[in-house]
């Protein structure tokens, strides 16, 4: 399976940006699916996360009430709605999934946990 993340760009702080991950090379259908951030000089952290399904989503302590996980199973995409951005905000931002089956509800904050990854889209949040 292959991802690709697009729809980063510069925004003003309190702005918005909609993430999208274009997914090919199999349905999406049997992933769970994440998003993970890198500032510069830092480590890659968890985002967001929803099961297969769509049923279950997670999020980062710091993301809570501003980001949204979504997924379109039928246009094999994933999407990341992101509120009230913040200058901490900046970084690029990676989609990951991870082959699961239906019953599996977790969602691994861990980047070992994933089996594919795109290439990361710039995120730059001006204060």
């Amino acid at each position: 399976v292959q991802l690709q993340a697009s729809g980063g760009g510069l925004v003003q702080a309190g702005g918005s940006l909609r993430l999208s991950c274009a997914v090919s090379g199999r349905t999406i259908v049997g992933y769970t699916v994440a998003w993970f951030r890198q500032a510069p000089g830092k480590e890659r952290e968890f985002v967001a996360g929803i099961t297969r399904s769509g049923g279950t989503t997670s999020y980062a302590d710091s993301v809570k009430g501003r980001f949204t996980i979504s997924r379109d199973n039928a246009k094999n995409a994933v999407y990341l709605q992101m509120m009230n951005l913040e200058p901490e905000d900046t970084a690029a931002y990676f989609c990951a999934a991870r082959r699961t089956i239906l019953t599996d509800t977790r969602i691994p904050r861990a980047a070992t946990a994933y089996d594919a990854w795109g290439q990361g889209t710039l995120v730059t949040v001006s204060s």
